[in-house]
């Protein structure tokens, strides 16, 4: 269990830690790869060269940019999200969380690194918006949460104090980040997306459900596996 006394700011990823990652992994190795081949009358196979492109990119700013990936491919991005936006949902018990933290009175930041786009489609069909205090997008700072630049321009934009602040994420590589920028609660998700198996985050005490660190939990987190 967290000592709640001594965290006054809850920093949050969005996507596979409030939101169920289901939606994106299924638009950007699924959706967005058929579509491109049907817009551009190509060969099936070309499918397999789209997924690859854009793993590629994996944890750089252009991996999150529906613009690059507009301009890259040739497609409008946020028309074909809008195609599967359905998909969009709340993982488990993340409202109630995100309420019980409105009525602890921690600040709480969303930190993540979703672009504008991306954010002005989601945030309206999930509410998220209502319990947080702020929203940083790593592209408003020109640097992914996987690099020691996002924390440190994120410390001016939104002071905090790395010992009295909570992080949680699904990203291994950006919980190794905010740890060697020296924030000192961290929390992993065991599972980001409903539809695929869990995950081992080996370093990082990963959450079932966010009731497990709230007051009322009757446990505590499971250690990590793996």
């Amino acid at each position: 269990m967290l000592d709640w006394d001594t965290i006054d700011t809850v920093l949050l990823d969005m996507d596979g830690t409030l939101l169920d990652l289901h939606f994106d992994s299924h638009f950007w190795l699924e959706h967005l790869p058929r579509r491109y081949v049907e817009l551009h009358k190509l060969d099936e196979a070309t499918q397999e060269v789209v997924r690859a492109r854009i793993i590629r990119e994996q944890g750089t700013l252009n991996w999150y940019s529906l613009a690059y990936w507009s301009r890259e491919l040739d497609v409008d991005i946020v028309a074909l999200k809008r195609e599967v936006q359905h998909l969009i949902g709340l993982r488990g018990d993340a409202l109630d969380f995100l309420g019980w933290l409105k009525s602890a009175h921690p600040r709480v930041v969303l930190a993540t690194n979703a672009d504008r786009e991306s954010l002005a489609l989601k945030l309206p069909l999930t509410g998220l918006d209502d319990y947080l205090d702020a929203i940083v997008s790593s592209a408003d700072i020109g640097e992914p949460k996987e690099e020691q630049a996002f924390w440190h321009a994120l410390n001016e934009i939104e002071p905090f104090d790395r010992e009295r602040t909570l992080f949680i994420d699904d990203n291994a590589a950006v919980l190794e980040s905010a740890r060697e920028y020296g924030i000192r609660h961290l929390l992993g998700i065991r599972q980001p997306d409903s539809r695929r198996p869990e995950k081992s985050l080996k370093d990082f005490i990963a959450l079932d459900r966010f009731a497990d660190i709230m007051p009322s939990a009757p446990q505590t987190p499971e250690a990590p596996r793996g």
